[in-house]
C-alpha cells in the first residue's frame, strides 16, 4: 500500500545560519562572564559564608569579597551571626521605634469575638500564652526570647527549621517552669526566677539538639489571668490583700506591746537579781566580819571584850539624859543620891 506524503514545496524555508570563526570567542567570553559572576561573592560584616560543595559542607568564610568554584559546584549560604533575633509569644510587635506598639493575644481574641464567643479555630497565637500553674489556675503569659546564631554550621544543618524549633522548645520550657509555681509567684515575686530558669533550661535543650543557638535572655512581657476570670480573680486578690492588711496590723500591735512587756519583765528580773546579789554580798560581809572579830577575840579576849564594851557604851549612853558614874566597889551611896530632884527636891 502506497502513501502519498505531502510535498514541502511552497513552505517557507528557514534561513541558513552560517557559523563563522567569531562564534567560538563569543561563546568563551559568555562562559567567562558567567564564571566570573559565580566565582566571586560578598559577605557582609554581620555575616559569615557557609560553603557547600555538591551539597556537602567544606568551609566557612569571613566577611569580605570571597571566591568559590563556579557553575554550582560550590554554593554559599550567608548567616547573620552578630544580630540578636527575637521570638514573641502571646503578643506581636506592630511597630517599633521611639515608641513600640504591640497587640496581645487577648486583644487579638477580642477582635475575633463573635456573639460573645472567641472564634479561635485552633489559632496558636491564642493558645501559646494560655498556661496552667502549679496550683491549677489559668494564666496568660506573654514573653519573648532573644537569641543569636553562635554556630552557623549547626544552625543550617543540624535542625530542619531552627525558628520553629526555638518556638516549640520555648513554649514547652515555659509551660514546664510555670507549671511548677503558684499563680501568685507567676504574677508577682517569681518573675525573675522564672525568666532565669526558663533561659537556662532552653539553652540546655538547644545544646542537646546541637542547634548552634545562644539564648541571651527570656523576658516576661506581661502575666495576667484570662479575661473570663479576671473579676473573680480581682476579688480574690482584694480579699488576700485585706487579709494581709489585718495580719500586718496584728503584727504591728504585737510588736508594740510584746517588746514593752518583755522589757518591763526584764527590768523586774534584773532588779530582783540586783537585790538578791546585794543581800548575799551583805550577808557574806557580815559573816566575814564576825569571823574576823572572832579570830581577833581568840587572840586577845580582854582587849576585844573591852572594845565591844566601849563600842556598846558609845551607842547606849547618848540615849540617857542623866548619867551617874559610880565605882563598883563603893557602898552606901544611897543617902548621897537625890532621887527626887525631878520633883523639886521634896521628900515624902
Amino acid at each position: 500500500m502506497e502513501m502519498n506524503l505531502p510535498s514541502d514545496e511552497g513552505l517557507p524555508r528557514l534561513p541558513q545560519i552560517k557559523w563563522g570563526p567569531w562564534i567560538i570567542p563569543v561563546f568563551l567570553l559568555i562562559l567567562l562572564f558567567s564564571a566570573m559572576g559565580s566565582i566571586f561573592y560578598q559577605v557582609d560584616p554581620d555575616e559569615v559564608g557557609v560553603i557547600q560543595r555538591f551539597g556537602k559542607y567544606v568551609r566557612t568564610t569571613d566577611p569580605g569579597l570571597r571566591m568559590k568554584l563556579p557553575f554550582g559546584i560550590e554554593t554559599v549560604k550567608k548567616v547573620k551571626v552578630t544580630l540578636w533575633f527575637k521570638e514573641e509569644f502571646g503578643f506581636r510587635t506592630v511597630s517599633s521605634g521611639s515608641r513600640t506598639f504591640y497587640v496581645s493575644s487577648e486583644d487579638y481574641a477580642r477582635s475575633r469575638r463573635v456573639g460573645g464567643q472567641v472564634q479561635s479555630g485552633g489559632d496558636p497565637f491564642l493558645e501559646e500564652s494560655l498556661m496552667l500553674t502549679g496550683d491549677l489556675n489559668m494564666a496568660v503569659v506573654e514573653w519573648s526570647v532573644q537569641y543569636r546564631i553562635k554556630d552557623p554550621v549547626k544552625y543550617l544543618f543540624r535542625v530542619r527549621d531552627p525558628r520553629e524549633t526555638i518556638r516549640n522548645m520555648s513554649e514547652a520550657v515555659m509551660r514546664l517552669v510555670v507549671g511548677d509555681r503558684t499563680i501568685n509567684e507567676v504574677l508577682t515575686a517569681g518573675r525573675m526566677e522564672i525568666q532565669a530558669e526558663a533561659a537556662g533550661k532552653l539553652q540546655d535543650l538547644l545544646d542537646d539538639y546541637g542547634a548552634g543557638i545562644e539564648i541571651r535572655n527570656i523576658i516576661l512581657q506581661d502575666v495576667n489571668p484570662p479575661n473570663e476570670v479576671k473579676p473573680s480573680f480581682n476579688e480574690v486578690n482584694e480579699a488576700r490583700q485585706e487579709k494581709e492588711k489585718v495580719i500586718n496590723q496584728a503584727w504591728e500591735e504585737y510588736n508594740r506591746v510584746i517588746p514593752k512587756a518583755k522589757g518591763q519583765a526584764e527590768q523586774v528580773i534584773r532588779e530582783a537579781e540586783g537585790y538578791a546579789l546585794e543581800r548575799i554580798n551583805k550577808a557574806k560581809g557580815d559573816a566575814q566580819r564576825f569571823l574576823l572579830t572572832w579570830e581577833a577575840y581568840q587572840k586577845a579576849p580582854l582587849v576585844t571584850r573591852q572594845r565591844l564594851y566601849l563600842e556598846m557604851a558609845h551607842k547606849v549612853y547618848p540615849q540617857f539624859k542623866d548619867k551617874l558614874i559610880i565605882d563598883e566597889s563603893q557602898k552606901g551611896i544611897l543617902p548621897l543620891l537625890d532621887l527626887n530632884s525631878e520633883k523639886g527636891g521634896q521628900a515624902s
